[in-house]
């Protein structure tokens, strides 16, 4: 019998990916809920895949958006949130209303359904504070201590939102019979990953032809994982009896700096200008790189692709996309001067 999976930002870069991983690996139905579904179903899915594959198209930050939905999923994945630097500069208060109204609404409708296992996804962001400020250790652990630098920056709403939606997953399920897992991306990147994000933005600047090309951040490290490996691990980390309760870090422990990736997306690109050193953002923590022992030992989950062989795909991706379209779904790049 082929299992019932709800996926609650199904129309989203993870979670059309989960989507990909999902019918091509397991045997199941999926529903997938969101507000808008921006990417190209036919890029994910073949025509037979489809047909095992159901779109919901709603506000889920209104209650009445769930009369949608059954109530006998076996598995239901919550990832729907606002996400981006850009949004919560620009959108603070609409990025703590749309995500914490899709939380709050989430859990009450579990309450009423039959669902037995819950995924909720969070962010490395969370602890951005531990790292950055009170120097805990990298790479970090899933023992953690969750802090943001300060509470009055609109950069933090997005961790804001996802601490609260740990908290509330995992003591909604103890109180309401239903088993949760938390799992904290780290830096998840491929084709199709939307247009807010530093690998979109590098090809875009280098479309454009900037010369001297500015490096931001040029001194920052981060650990990119590549979607792939990323769906995988979510998908592992729902399934696994062991998970129960658990907070995992996904991502890799290959630590780069932001000047390595940019020269690296600048090869691929065949630039042969001059890179400059330019400011670094403002709340953006100095390094990233997640312990992924835990995950190693309970799930058997480590990443299969390299970030290089990764970065081919995506900056290929994004090339082609530009190339084709004149009009283009991004909100275009803005320098660190401009802000």
């Amino acid at each position: 019998m082929k299992s019932k999976i709800l996926i609650i930002g199904g129309g989203g870069f993870v979670g059309m990916n989960i989507a990909k991983f999902l019918i091509r690996n397991r045997d199941c139905k999926l529903v997938l809920a969101d507000h808008e579904f921006v990417r190209n179903a036919d890029e994910y899915f073949s025509n037979s895949e489809m047909a095992k594959i159901y779109f919901v198209k709603d506000d889920f930050t209104f209650m009445s958006a769930f009369d949608q939905l059954n109530k006998d999923f076996e598995h239901v994945y919550m990832l729907a949130s606002i996400v981006g630097v850009d949004n919560t500069l620009k959108f603070p208060h609409e990025v703590i209303r749309v995500n914490t109204s899709l939380i709050l609404n989430t859990l009450e409708w579990l309450k009423t359904t039959k669902v037995k296992r819950v995924l909720f996804s969070s962010t490395s962001e969370t602890y951005s504070g531990t790292t950055e400020v009170l120097d805990y250790a990298i790479p970090t652990d899933e023992k953690v201590p969750l802090c943001i630098q300060d509470v009055t920056d609109p950069r933090f709403t997005y961790a804001i939102t996802k601490i609260f939606g740990e908290s509330a997953f995992l003591n909604y399920a103890n109180a309401c019979d239903f088993e949760a897992t938390i799992v904290r991306f780290h830096n998840a990147f491929g084709p199709d990953m939307g247009f807010k994000h530093v690998i979109p933005h590098l090809v875009e600047r280098f479309l454009n032809n900037e010369d001297p090309f500015r490096m931001y951040g040029h001194e920052q490290t981060r650990a990119f994982d590549f979607i792939d490996s990323t769906a995988e691990g979510t998908v592992l980390a729902m399934e696994s009896k062991q998970a129960a309760g658990e907070i995992f870090h996904i991502g890799s422990t290959k630590e780069i700096s932001i000047e390595i990736l940019i020269k690296a997306v600048g090869k691929l690109m065949g630039f042969n200008g001059k890179y400059v050193i330019a400011p670094t953002y403002p709340g953006s923590v100095s390094r990233r790189c997640p312990d992924i022992s835990k995950v190693k030992k309970i799930l058997g989950h480590e990443p299969r692709v390299s970030w290089e062989k990764g970065l081919e795909f995506t900056v290929n991706w994004y090339r082609n996309y530009f190339s084709k379209n004149s009009s283009v779904r991004q909100d275009g790049f803005i320098d660190q001067e401009s802000l």
